[in-house]
């Protein structure tokens, strides 16, 4: 997986299910989804409960937004610090976002102990995600282009050395107008580009950034 990156970040592509080994009894299911909002992952760990309504915890960690900025777990009433922070770390590790993990215990007779619950919980969690299918998620901003039908030949080549996907195009007695979504980090070397290759002709102006 590459380096975090400022305009793209890593998450699964589909929903993911494994179960580990037993341990003493107990078994320990992973589930994995891909979320968009933290709404979106309580709703499903709530789908979750409802589904697997007679197991002993639901213990989970989401971590959403971009990067990763936002971010809760939860024991589900195993000892604190046993279950919720060892999942939420084998999400964090992968360097992951947009990704909530659900760990089902079915209770097995046999008490763990904290340093065994740890351990059950990471395995479950990160035997999961290493099953997930994986994405690259590129962020980019959204970029509205104006220019005569002379200059459609530059702004087209301008466009081409960027990797910019093109949205839209409207045709008027005036030219041509575009909205291209280009990644973050190219915007300004865009615009100078542009502006570069139809001689200040033209208009550029950064509409909106994608979450």
């Amino acid at each position: 997986m590459p380096a975090n990156s400022t305009d793209s970040y890593w998450t699964i592509a589909q929903l993911a299910k494994a179960e580990s080994p037993k341990t003493k009894g107990s078994r320990f299911i992973g589930e994995a989804f891909p979320v968009d909002s933290a709404e979106r992952a309580l709703e499903l760990l709530g789908k979750v409960r409802k589904r697997e309504h007679s197991a002993t915890h639901h213990c989970w960690a989401y971590r959403v937004a971009a990067h990763g900025s936002t971010f809760r777990y939860s024991d589900d009433g195993e000892p604190n610090g046993s279950a919720g922070l060892p999942i939420y770390r084998e999400i964090e590790g992968r360097g992951l976002s947009n990704v909530l993990v659900v760990v089902t215990r079915y209770y097995g007779g046999t008490k763990l102990g904290t340093g065994g619950l740890v351990r059950a919980y990471s395995e479950a969690a990160g035997l999961v995600l290493d099953q997930a299918r994986r994405r690259e998620v590129i962020l980019r901003a959204s970029v509205r282009l104006r220019f005569g039908f002379d200059d459609t030949s530059p702004a087209m080549h301008t466009i081409g050395r960027f990797d910019a996907e093109i949205a839209d195009t409207s045709y008027s007695e005036d030219g041509t107008e575009m909205l291209v979504n280009v990644r973050i980090s190219d915007v300004k070397r865009l615009e100078a580009a542009f502006v570069e290759a139809l001689g200040g002709r033209g208009s550029i102006v950064v509409t909106a950034p994608e979450t």
